[in-house]
């Protein structure tokens, strides 16, 4: 299952409601973001009938990103209901994401 791509407030808000929801703020030309794309990829296929896995251009959305205080990327904020759960800053291995999942879900 591939990432979201949450392009508007709209989708963001519909994708962090419903259910539980890693988000991960990003930008094309982070270094460190490119590298955490395949582990969401895999996340997302992982948790495809559970969570999903979602991802916000802080260039492209600051209002997003002002609104979450986002300040570094990647950060990685798992939502629950839209409740945020869990907040992780900087390239995260697989396990720590899956488990901050797994105790959302």
């Amino acid at each position: 299952m591939p990432l979201k791509r949450l392009e508007t407030v709209e989708a963001f808000d519909r994708a962090t409601n419903e259910g539980v929801c890693l988000v991960d703020f990003n930008a094309p030309w982070c270094g460190p973001c490119k590298a955490q794309a395949p582990i969401l990829e895999e996340l997302a296929d992982a948790f495809a009938h559970r969570a999903a896995v979602a991802e916000v251009d802080v260039s492209a959305n600051r209002e997003i990103a002002q609104r979450f205080g986002i300040q570094s990327i990647p950060t990685l904020v798992v939502f629950k209901e839209g409740r945020e759960q869990a907040r992780f800053v900087g390239l995260q291995p697989r396990d720590v994401l899956a488990g901050a999942i797994e105790a959302a879900v």
